[in-house]
């Protein structure tokens, strides 16, 4: 999962075909109550990132292009890093159903792996992963790691007063090879400072299950920028991390 230069952690924010077992050996995907979401308007969000990797300090830069129209949302990632280029690219593209955002596909290329690719297949209700054997049963709300940020990003447009510090915000998310509960909690009204200036922001952070070695992802949503997430921060048990801050939006 790792490469020389650790960026493991960017695949937060953010397969070859293989045989699945039978649908009566799939797992089953947690079912979470329907919530009012408020997605919104497309846009391409710029951002500049500072990391820390084995100790090495390394700096890079990201687009994510979030697209909604005619019921459908595509959001298309790309990270890069200084000296090594391309490190990421990472997709997620689907339909809007009742839930919110409906993945179709989620794609992940990293920096010298191969592609992977899951799929979420509606009319069989089947999660698929091209990385692994392993199924689960669809029950709706499913998301993958791209588009986990932006369902929470309409809950809390929704919310209104109900996205405030205490609260959690849950999802069943779908990666490369397999797919488990997510729980987001909204921790505290913050300022935050970025190349476009300050912002009051709503912090939020996803911890790992106590069984996990998954990261701990921080968002920071800005709602006078339409909740944008102005910041990211990934950051590993070992003291690695990956800030990503915004620098600029066009709509």
């Amino acid at each position: 999962m790792s490469h020389p230069f650790s960026l493991r952690l960017i695949a937060a924010v953010l397969t070859s075909a293989a045989l699945s077992p039978p649908l009566a050996n799939a797992g089953t995907t947690e079912h979470f109550n329907k919530m009012a979401f408020n997605l919104p308007p497309a846009a391409e969000l710029s951002y500049t990132i500072k990391a820390k990797q084995s100790g090495i300090p390394l700096g890079g830069a990201a687009t994510v292009k979030w697209e909604v129209s005619d019921k459908k949302y595509s959001v298309v990632t790309e990270t890069r890093a200084m000296l090594v280029g391309k490190i990421l690219d990472a997709s997620s593209q689907g339909h809007i159903s009742d839930y919110g955002l409906a993945p179709e596909k989620f794609v992940e290329k990293r920096f010298r792996k191969p592609e992977t690719i899951t799929s979420f297949e509606h009319d069989s209700k089947t999660l698929r992963f091209t990385a692994s054997d392993e199924t689960y049963v669809l029950k709706g709300g499913e998301q993958d790691r791209t588009s986990a940020t932006w369902q929470l990003i309409a809950y809390a447009r929704a919310a209104g007063d109900k996205f405030k510090p205490g609260s959690e915000w849950k999802m069943f998310v779908a990666g490369r090879r397999d797919a488990e509960p997510w729980s987001f909690k909204v921790l505290a009204s913050e300022k935050t400072s970025t190349p476009l200036g300050e912002f009051a922001t709503i912090h939020i952070s996803k911890a790992p299950p106590p069984d996990s070695k998954d990261q701990t992802l921080d968002i920071w949503l800005a709602p006078a920028l339409d909740w944008y997430p102005v910041r990211l921060k990934f950051s590993d048990a070992d003291g690695d991390y990956v800030d990503q801050i915004i620098e600029s939006v066009k709509k």
